[in-house]
């Protein structure tokens, strides 16, 4: 596609570039040539929607049984593809364990968190050397010994998988209420301890899907169920020795695109219930006293607008897209919730994201010009505003854990893309920042070998798009290395100039590595959320695609000589920009990849289809969404063209990207592209949309992809 970008590159540069695209063809493509690859059998399924005829051959790869997978078709093809990964890698296992190592080497074995007061205790976590998971601790805020609350060791011994979602605490400091996943399928059981004697009540509630919240007296608490098709759209009070069957319904959601959650006031004296989709949100209150009280209804749901709530005494804090995009704060009482009257108004340039309430003052999160900040704003004088000082010019910060409604100290996390994870308190009165963590590396960093800096790049409809990048000081930026290109650019989720360890083993190789803050993430504002999705869903692709130009003009790397690689929704960009500028990548990596959109879009049945609709649009209904999503969906838009190296991953038992997605566009690309470029397909088969638990499962993962990434641009040493 056209350009806005001009390339004007002198004889030098040429000459570099042409060089650097013969080194290019020289880069290794398949490991073993002597073993085929898998051969998906097609299958012809034809289909119409609004007059348009279709095949989908490969459909059959969606097992009708879903989400069980019993199809032995569907699993041998699978563990063909499994299999292949394995042989054309076997080469590479040296590199992957060496990296591994190193990525592991960076890390504390023995690391624990901060420890925080919450109430009459002080709660922290930490992992043992040579551990997969977190074993979680408490003590007596007036001293003691600590007690072993929790060790996810045990629970995830002789499993696959292992996730803990939820850890809470009763009111009275007495039970412990934890939920986990041991399959990826992203349905947790919910169990119950008393801590006072270290044993489980018997109380098991399987299925849940939320947030939990105690009620005040510590007797029980709310949740959220999946239903057949894995939404939550109920709450539920379950009183502990009670049969789970006979658990109270709070709230059943009639819209099958909405989905519920739980929170808990600041004060912990009101349960909030939110149900909504992407754009629209509805709110209850009900007593942490009484939760099966009548609840009050905040305001009723206007299609298009967002909010969310706290309360402080007889006071309810809104923070809402009402009036302005960018969010703006309104009060009202508890007897009139939906009667908002304005405490601060939204603003073309501060992007307010959060809102915190605590006894003596409140916080307000937000960007400006993309970098976040920390505001803490008086309750009597609205023109009192502290501002959180930060010591670098890019960055990324937040609030941290702050447990306790009564405080003289804010605990803030904050990293930047030289600046490993640093935990901070900001003392209020002193108005100073005290350093209590800085991420460790046993194996050693030295912050001044790196250089980050942040570039605006024109995009081809002259929009500038912020792209942060790291290197290596003394990087030529004559078009002779290779750059590494991330991004997401959905559901109005920011990705920050943060810091990895990891990154560091393509860094250190010779890699710049950039992040392109594009539209569809709200990196800029909640403006720049919605002009990527729907409609200008498009711009997220073309964005990414301009950002490459824009880097290549700029010397960072030559044509053929940019790796790239996104997770879920940034698994469809991989797909969409490898459709677009296939020549502008030298190797792309897509993670549990949200590529068969229009399909996915069509199939209200799969869990999360209905509540994308606002995300994505709805096929189904507008000829228009129809047509759109249809021109840029990664599966429906593979042509007999060549493409680069590419890695796609998926899980068997995700839920949220279905694992045949990565399927078929593997198999469509097999049978159409006419390359001999390596193409892979990985599939865990016993995991969901995270990948493999355990941090150095993940790790090993993360190093997966790092050497076949360095391999691909023969950059391993």
């Amino acid at each position: 596609m056209k350009s806005l970008v001009t390339f004007c590159f002198s004889l030098a540069m040429f000459a570099m570039l042409s060089n650097a695209a013969d080194q290019d063809k020289n880069r290794p493509t398949m490991m073993n040539d002597t073993v085929k690859s898998p051969v998906a059998e097609q299958r012809p399924h034809p289909y119409s929607y609004h007059g348009v005829a279709m095949e989908d051959p490969w459909h059959w790869l969606k097992d009708p049984s879903y989400p069980k997978i019993k199809d032995r078709d569907v699993l041998a093809y699978l563990k063909a593809e499994n299999g292949y990964f394995e042989t054309q890698m076997a080469e590479q296992k040296p590199w992957v364990e060496k990296i591994f190592e190193e990525m592991k080497a960076r890390i504390k074995e023995d690391d624990s968190t901060v420890p925080q007061k919450d109430g009459d205790w002080i709660y922290w976590s930490k992992f043992e050397p040579g551990a997969q998971y977190r074993q979680h601790y408490r003590k007596h805020a007036e001293g003691g010994s600590e007690q072993l609350i929790l060790d996810e060791n045990k629970l995830a011994d002789g499993k696959d998988y292992f996730l803990l979602e939820e850890l809470v605490i009763s009111p009275n400091g007495r039970l412990m209420a934890y939920a986990y996943d041991d399959d990826g399928s992203e349905r947790f059981a919910l169990h119950f301890c008393d801590l006072t004697i270290g044993k489980d009540l018997p109380d098991v509630i399987e299925g849940t899907l939320s947030n939990i919240v105690w009620s005040a007296d510590s007797k029980g608490l709310v949740y959220g169920l999946a239903n057949e098709n894995w939404r939550t759209d109920n709450m539920h009070f379950h009183r502990l020795g009670d049969d789970p069957k006979n658990a109270k319904r709070l709230y059943q959601e009639p819209d099958i695109g909405f989905s519920v959650d739980v929170n808990l006031s600041a004060q912990e004296d009101w349960i909030i219930i939110e149900t909504g989709d992407q754009v629209t949100t509805e709110i209850r209150l009900v007593p942490a006293s009484d939760p099966t009280a009548k609840p009050i209804l905040v305001s009723p749901r206007k299609v298009g607008r967002n909010y969310s709530v706290d309360v402080r005494d007889q006071q309810v804090y809104i923070l809402t897209n009402d009036d302005h995009v960018n969010f703006r704060v309104a009060t009202a009482s508890l007897e009139k919730p939906d009667e908002w009257q304005m405490l601060i108004p939204g603003s073309d340039r501060h992007y307010l994201t959060d809102l915190a309430l605590f006894k003596d003052f409140y916080v307000i999160e937000g960007r400006i010009d993309g970098l976040d900040q920390i505001e803490i704003r008086d309750y009597a004088d609205v023109t009192k505003i502290e501002n959180v000082p930060f010591p670098e010019s890019s960055y990324a910060a937040g609030l941290g854990d702050n447990p306790e409604y009564a405080v003289s100290k804010l605990r803030i996390d904050y990293e930047s893309m030289v600046t490993p994870e640093t935990v901070y308190d900001f003392h209020l009165v002193e108005k100073r920042l005290e350093v209590l963590k800085v991420q460790e590396m046993p194996s050693g960093y030295d912050a001044s070998k790196y250089e980050t800096e942040r570039l605006m790049i024109a995009a081809r409809d002259g929009v500038q798009v912020p792209v942060s990048i790291l290197y290596l000081k003394g990087f030529p930026k004559d078009g002779s290395q290779a750059l590494h290109l991330y991004a997401y650019g959905a559901y109005g989720i920011a990705m920050p100039p943060d810091f990895s360890a990891n990154r560091l083993s393509m860094v250190d190789r010779g890699f710049a590595y950039a992040i392109a803050h594009i539209r569809g993430g709200d990196d800029l504002g909640y403006q720049w959320y919605l002009d990527g999705k729907l409609m200008k869903r498009t711009n997220a692709f073309n964005d990414f695609v301009d950002a490459a130009k824009g880097l290549i003009e700029r010397g960072y790397a030559a044509q053929g000589r940019i790796t790239a690689s996104g997770r879920s929704a940034g698994g469809e960009l991989m797909g969409a920009v490898v459709n677009q500028a296939p020549e502008l990548f030298g190797a792309v990596v897509a993670h549990v990849p949200f590529v068969d959109v229009l399909n996915t879009m069509l199939d209200e049945s799969l869990p999360l289809t209905p509540g994308e609709w606002p995300e994505w649009g709805n096929p189904i209904t507008d000829k228009a969404a129809f047509d759109l999503i249809r021109s840029y969906s990664p599966y429906d838009n593979i042509q007999a063209k060549a493409y680069p190296p590419m890695l796609f991953t998926g899980g068997l038992n995700d839920p949220r990207v279905t694992y045949w997605e990565p399927a078929k566009m593997v198999a469509k690309l097999r049978a159409t592209k006419t390359d001999s470029n390596i193409l892979l397909l990985k599939t865990n088969m016993g995991a969901g949309h995270g990948g493999k638990s355990g941090r150095f499962e993940q790790l090993r993962e993360n190093a997966e992809e790092a050497t076949f990434i360095l391999w691909q641009m023969g950059m391993l040493k």
